[in-house]
């Protein structure tokens, strides 16, 4: 089945058709690195992550690049207040993006250009735009001539006198029109620069991306994603610049999240309700905070709150005891093959999710349907698995859900839990079970709170007992 995307550009739901059959190539705007990155920017990129897996799920061969700004007014800044310089500020921030971004279970890119490492062919595309009349000098600054270029505001869905009167711009009388924007800005005293043929200086925020992008993906590419705050007018000015030095189309399709809220108001650090994405991390489980994002559209404003990350912790913890449970019972000695009507209903849930999984990401990667597409299958399935259950069924269920969290990624199997020793989980509850057996509640317990020390809690069924990650 073909897969529809909500285009930016069009306003419309598009049917996604690769450059390259086979293959997508996706762009993601990066943070800037000047500090750690807040819940906000947490928001794209998990949902973005999520679509390069779903692409990858139905046989797509992904290049995924994420770029880092490395220089920028914010780093500068920072690199003063700390007394250090800007690369050491850029490279502690990009270490503590990855250990972060690792911890929310978002997939390496294939490629993470930095501004930086890529002063050559920023020169060179604004020399091109220089020879095509697109852009002009002054005092050692270049400025893109925003008038010159044919349909700027079209990804916003604004004329230029609509951009001009809403947008807020610094104004600067040295600029033909208040909307151009900056190519390359001349070095000023104590900041980094490179030589450049209009002096030293260092480039603008959004040619850095054009550059970066059309170097690993070519001209078109297929998608271009960010925050809903980037359409103008960061991506608004990459159209122009890209479009202008090319003369063909620059992307074929813009996706844009919508904004994260705390308590319903926007984050900011005025009213004290800036959270970074480490903060949450400290507060709340990781894949929690994942499937919180995964619980509206990626098009539809979210609230985040405690109390709504409290229930989403409680819901992952269902379902992972869920698929625990399955865990088990594969591990025991169990009927194989499936006879009852009960097994057949069961063995046709687990398509029943796959096909209902995949028909709600291939309609704009509607998450929160998919999600719920698990959870509905995970409660209808609860009464066969207190009965008895088949382990072919078993099978095809724990398959599913698999195949389901390659996708999602918001729980582990537990073979692969980080940080626990698997095989010694597993004797101290054989322990347990002998001193039970032998009635010697007393080692029973304290083996029972040893476990709770390392983080797993024990549940006592009618099948033996069942161990879960908390």
């Amino acid at each position: 089945m073909a897969i529809y995307l909500f285009n930016t550009l069009n306003r419309r739901k598009e049917e996604f058709i690769p450059v390259s059959s086979g293959k997508v190539g996706m762009y993601v705007c990066g943070p800037t690195v000047y500090n750690y990155f807040h819940i906000g920017n947490a928001r794209p990129f998990i949902v973005f992550d999520v679509f390069r897996r779903y692409f990858e799920f139905k046989g797509f061969d992904v290049t995924y690049v994420e770029n880092f700004t490395d220089v920028d007014d914010k780093i500068i800044n920072r690199a003063r207040e700390l007394g250090v310089s800007t690369n050491e500020v850029a490279e502690r921030y990009i270490k503590a993006y990855f250990e972060d971004a690792d911890a929310l279970g978002i997939k390496r890119a294939s490629v993470y250009p930095r501004a930086t490492e890529h002063i050559g062919e920023i020169v060179n595309l604004i020399q091109v735009l220089m020879d095509k009349g697109f852009a002009y000098v002054v005092d050692g600054d270049v400025y893109y001539d925003v008038m010159k270029f044919d349909g700027y505001g079209r990804l916003s869905g604004q004329s230029i006198e609509q951009l001009q009167s809403g947008a807020r711009i610094e104004v600067d009388t040295r600029k033909k029109s208040p909307l151009d924007f900056a190519l390359w800005k001349a070095t000023k005293e104590g900041e980094p620069f490179w030589d450049s043929p209009w002096g030293r200086g260092r480039p603008g925020w959004h040619i850095e991306c054009s550059a970066m992008s059309m170097k690993y993906l070519g001209v078109p590419f297929d998608i271009h994603c960010g925050g809903s705050d980037l359409i103008f007018p960061h991506h608004e000015n990459e159209i122009a610049q890209s479009e202008a030095a090319t003369g063909r189309k620059f992307v074929n399709y813009w996706l844009h999240n919508a904004y994260l809220l705390i308590d319903q108001e926007k984050m900011s650090k005025s009213l004290g309700n800036f959270l970074t994405a480490r903060e949450a991390l400290k507060r709340y489980r990781p894949m929690a905070i994942r499937l919180f994002m995964l619980s509206a559209h990626y098009r539809s404003p979210i609230n985040f709150s405690d109390e709504l990350l409290r229930s989403v912790e409680s819901s992952l913890q269902r379902l992972q005891n869920f698929f625990y449970n399955i865990e088990d019972m594969l591990s025991r000695d169990i009927m194989v093959e499936p006879r009852s009507k009960e097994d057949f209903t069961s063995l046709e849930l687990a398509d029943t999710l796959l096909n209902e999984f995949s028909s709600a990401m291939d309609d704009d990667f509607n998450t929160p349907k998919a999600v719920a597409a698990v959870f509905s299958t995970i409660r209808e399935l609860g009464p066969y698995l207190s009965s008895n259950p088949k382990k072919t069924v078993l099978q095809k269920l724990r398959e599913a859900l698999l195949s389901v969290n390659t996708v999602l990624g918001i729980f582990e199997e537990k073979s692969k839990s980080k940080d626990l020793d698997v095989q010694e989980i597993e004797r101290l509850i054989r322990e347990r079970e002998e001193a039970r057996k032998n009635k010697n509640w007393e080692v029973a317990d304290e083996i029972r709170e040893r476990l709770r020390e390392m983080g797993v809690v024990l549940e006592d069924t009618k099948f033996g007992t069942r161990w879960k990650v908390v």
